[in-house]
């Protein structure tokens, strides 16, 4: 019987040992929630423990938040600890909010959180809005680039200011969609303007028609204003054009004169050789004549006398061509 009985009193000895282990650990939190009216159960405490939730970061942002005047259940900011949420973050930012008189739930809040998004930076931009610089020159771009209808290209910089909007902060586009979407808009409007003069007249006509487009349509946050910061004038971009449309033409129709050029070339080639072929077929034609002479003879078809006659005849036709081709006629040397 004595066996049994030790057994017994060193199990209970062990639980009572762990049981004083898990108080004096935990005795710190419960008692710090019971004092600032934001009670944590003893039990929830080691049960978090169990669940691998930090209980000091659930208790001191249910103290924070208490004090504040929000009522938030220990068991939802646990279940956002267990969501990889950040509690401490998402605890400041209702408690900024609530000073400020913005509404914004847990739930909201969470969801921002989880999205990504930096809940309390949202809320500080809400309170104080934020300038946006356009276009952003971490991209690397320094101004906006647009051209008006004359051809004379504009250079600008703009501020936009803005807010953020809670309600649309999840799912709702980033700054890049607002710097995009204005940039869009101020080269618009300038390509729509008939002379750059109008333009640096008038700046203020960029931000009125880019604020009338609601730009801010799906994003996470309110435009309260375009500021054009300083407008530059750029190139002639539309004599350049004309001018480099004025060197392609020019190219086109030199090659095109080339072509005709190479063209007429080919076709003299062609006919200086028709020339000497047709020289050939003559040269060819006068070679046969001795040969019918010669057959006339043999047929009796050609006397002597004729034959004499002809050469008296070719005698005196090439008298005269040489006479007539002589210096100071005025006609070409024959061959």
């Amino acid at each position: 019987m004595e066996m049994p009985f030790f057994i017994i009193a060193v199990i209970v000895g062990l639980f009572a040992l762990g049981f004083l282990f898990l108080f004096f650990r935990f005795f710190g939190l419960w008692f710090r929630s019971l004092l600032s009216g934001a009670y944590v159960g003893l039990g929830k405490l080691i049960g978090m423990w169990l669940r691998h939730v930090n209980a000091g970061i659930i208790v001191d942002s249910r103290i924070m938040l208490t004090k504040a005047g929000i009522e938030v259940n220990s068991d939802m900011l646990e279940t956002h600890f267990l969501a990889q949420g950040d509690v401490v973050k998402v605890s400041r930012a209702l408690v900024a909010a609530n000073k400020a008189n913005i509404p914004l739930p847990f739930q909201r809040a969470a969801a921002i959180d989880l999205a990504g998004r930096d809940v309390l930076e949202a809320v500080r931009t809400s309170v104080n809005p934020k300038v946006i610089d356009c276009p952003d020159t971490t991209k690397g771009k320094n101004t906006i680039d647009a051209v008006a209808k004359d051809g004379i290209q504009l250079q600008v910089k703009a501020r936009v200011t803005v807010r953020a909007n809670l309600e649309r902060l999840v799912g709702g586009a980033t700054e890049e969609t607002i710097i995009a979407r204005v940039g869009e808009g101020i080269v618009t409007t300038i390509g729509s303007s008939e002379s750059y003069k109008t333009v640096l007249e008038n700046p203020d006509t960029i931000s009125k028609r880019v604020l009338e487009k609601g730009l801010d349509a799906g994003t996470a946050f309110e435009i309260l204003s375009i500021d054009i910061a300083d407008i530059d004038v750029g190139e002639n971009v539309g004599a350049k054009l004309q001018a480099d449309q004025a060197e392609a033409d020019k190219r086109r129709f030199q090659a095109e004169a080339e072509k005709r050029r190479a063209a007429a070339q080919a076709r003299e080639q062609e006919m200086i050789a028709l020339v000497q072929e047709n020289r050939a077929k003559v040269v060819l034609a006068e070679a046969e004549i001795p040969l019918a002479i010669s057959e006339a003879f043999r047929k009796g078809n050609l006397g002597v006398m004729d034959y004499y006659r002809l050469k008296n005849i070719q005698a005196d036709t090439d008298m005269r061509s040489s006479i007539g081709s002589g210096p100071g006629s005025g006609a070409p040397a024959g061959n």
